[in-house]
């Protein structure tokens, strides 16, 4: 039978992010993509021009209508708008039977805010401690933590504090860090920090990696992975699919999802 993934994100109409993205990734994975909206964007590959956020009652109406449906092997967040969408998907999260993987999305890269208030608290508060894995990057991890994320150390010490709200495990990734920490993330997962270096550091302004490893990891945990070697088997995915990465617009280059289906033998 296949795995059923949900995500729960926004639309990228350029489809290098969000649940375009999403799903790009959970079907590379060959599982079966399901996805409720929050937000929706005028974006493209050289940012983001317009945010319109759904209301909480309609996220939760689209997770109601889904789940009572179908029943997901995993699920994963992504750009969730607000603070009361975020209290919804929390609910969803803390009665769910199958792992929660939380990209906790809210500045992006280039444009507009994808929301129009400060997610940290509600983020704290209501979803990630109810979290199988939170995979922030480094910005967005020194914004929960309230601490600098610079270098690999800062990483884990961010990694720690945001375990400590409730999370099974977090994984702070590095494509922000300074210096030769540049492509090392830091997974906190049973008390330990573990340090995971890029095999290789592609090079170039990109689109939707964190949406696409979020979503891999959350392909895999449906697959029956334990957090560390999904983590593991998602990464090397990534790395391959930045390596192998093309424009598509006059921006930033989404991730190549498919480019270990293309490049094999």
């Amino acid at each position: 039978m296949i795995p059923i993934v949900l995500t729960v994100a926004g639309s990228d109409p350029s489809g290098g992010a969000g649940i375009q993205a999403d799903l790009k990734t959970i079907h590379r994975f060959q599982a079966y993509g399901a996805a409720v909206m929050t937000l929706i964007t005028a974006q493209n590959t050289r940012g983001v021009e317009r945010v319109e956020v759904l209301s909480a009652e309609l996220v939760r109406a689209q997770l109601d209508c889904l789940l009572d449906d179908m029943t997901p092997l995993a699920a994963k967040t992504g750009a969730l708008g607000s603070p009361d969408v975020v209290h919804e998907v929390g609910l969803v999260a803390k009665a769910a039977s199958f792992p929660f993987v939380v990209d906790p999305v809210w500045t992006p890269t280039r444009g507009e805010r994808l929301s129009t208030d400060d997610l940290g608290e509600a983020l704290r508060r209501d979803l990630i401690p109810f979290a199988t894995l939170v995979t922030p990057n480094a910005e967005e991890a020194s914004q929960l933590a309230g601490l600098p994320v610079r270098t690999v150390e800062e990483a884990g010490e961010a990694a720690r504090t945001i375990a400590s709200l409730g999370a099974n495990a977090v994984l702070v990734t590095g494509g922000h860090l300074e210096g030769a920490a540049r492509g090392t993330d830091l997974l906190f997962y049973e008390g330990v920090v573990r340090e995971l270096p890029a095999r290789l550091v592609a090079e170039g302004d990109f689109h939707g990696t964190g949406c696409a490893l979020s979503a891999a990891i959350a392909s895999r945990l449906a697959f029956g992975d334990d957090i560390p070697t999904a983590v593991a088997r998602a990464k090397a995915w990534l790395e391959g699919a930045l390596a192998h990465a093309f424009a598509v617009g006059k921006g930033a280059k989404p991730v190549n999802h498919l480019w270990d289906v293309e490049h094999k033998p």
